[in-house]
């Protein structure tokens, strides 16, 4: 219901009030309140694909991902980790309650499906741990993975903004502790892994630029 509208049935309201006073000489009515009804909005962000919410990504982080995957500074199945948690947010909070387990389901679901090659347990281990070096997840308890709001959070700015000043207060205002400092960084030794199985070694190869 628009504000127009609004206007509209309260001018009604109050004239049914007026017309029911008038009608009874002597007697003075009170309004007692008005009640308005809204209209579900059709379209809305939270909605545009899926039941699960909307959420803020850092364009820079969104570029950034793509750079370090053209660099192979950051394995195929750490980015796929990253972007499944990223994806199970508890709204408004910045966690995902998962083990790794569940992220391990999670991720092979497609690849059963069509028969492709799955991600192991133990793949997704090393990625979480890589991921909190990055200082892209954090762990927040057992079963719970606390993301970088700072690159992509669930929500709205003003839940951000609260999740942000909580973890400044739970990190001392350290301007180098999660989740201010973002790896990973030039110069750092990086595993490249560009499969999603334990069957094949990742090379190695030390960064310098």
């Amino acid at each position: 219901m628009g504000f127009d509208d609004i206007l509209v049935a309260l001018g009604q309201q109050l004239g049914e009030t007026v017309e029911s006073a008038q009608q009874s000489p002597g007697a003075r009515k009170k309004l007692k309140g008005v009640t308005f009804e809204y209209e579900q909005e059709p379209r809305t962000v939270h909605d545009m694909a899926g039941d699960q919410g909307y959420s803020i990504a850092s364009n820079w982080f969104t570029q950034f991902l793509a750079q370090l995957a053209v660099a192979n500074s950051v394995t195929k199945s750490e980015m796929c980790v990253f972007l499944y948690v990223a994806g199970g947010q508890i709204a408004g909070t910045g966690i995902a309650q998962y083990t790794q387990q569940e992220i391990t389901d999670g991720l092979n679901k497609e690849a059963r499906r069509i028969g492709a090659r799955c991600i192991t347990r133990s793949t997704v281990n090393r990625a979480i741990k890589a991921l909190c070096e990055y200082g892209w997840l954090e762990k927040h308890g057992n079963g719970r993975i606390r993301l970088n709001v700072r690159l992509w959070f669930r929500g709205n700015s003003a839940a951000q903004q609260a999740v942000l000043a909580d973890l400044d207060r739970e990190h001392g205002h350290d301007p180098e502790a999660f989740p201010h400092r973002i790896g990973p960084h030039r110069g750092e030794q990086q595993t490249l892994d560009l499969t999603l199985d334990d069957t094949q070694p990742p090379a190695r190869q030390e960064r310098t630029g």
